[in-house]
């Protein structure tokens, strides 16, 4: 089935970006193309085609007043799960990049932000903005310079 295919294929495309992000983040390479949006143009695409391929007008009909057990039955729809799956990864992936680059600019450390923001989106982004936060209070941003940021 060509949908697992995309399934498989963004979860894939998307790792070496968290690994540059993580593993490399002062290197000259991870900082160009972590400055580029093109990443997401084939998370994007397989993002529609999965999205095309899932809609059914029964399913559609759900959508008009979803709660949670519909939901529920809808995801378990290979197509569907496929869908919600790389949307998880490509905004995962856009607010990992927003934090890299934030730490970048503002001399943040980010690598552990990073990481949770890979597994668990959300836990990702808290991270950081405590990071940020007590960065600023307790160190001042102004001190942390990039190459302290990347020990």
């Amino acid at each position: 089935m060509f949908i697992e295919y995309l399934y498989n294929g963004a979860n894939f495309f998307a790792l070496p970006f968290w690994a540059l992000m993580v593993l490399f983040p002062g290197w000259s390479v991870t900082q160009r193309v972590m400055a580029s949006t093109l990443m997401f143009i084939p998370l994007a695409l397989a993002y529609i085609y999965c999205f095309a391929n899932s809609l059914d007008p029964d399913a559609m009909a759900a959508f008009a007043n979803p709660t949670l057990s519909t939901l529920a039955g809808l995801f378990a729809d290979e197509r569907v799960m496929a869908t919600g799956w790389i949307h998880y990864i490509v905004m995962d992936l856009f607010v990992g990049r927003w934090i890299y680059l934030q730490g970048q600019e503002k001399g943040i450390w980010t690598r552990h932000s990073l990481v949770l923001c890979l597994f668990a989106g959300p836990v990702g982004l808290l991270s950081h903005l405590i990071t940020t936060q007590l960065q600023e209070r307790v160190f001042g941003l102004a001190e942390v310079t990039g190459s302290e940021m990347l020990s």
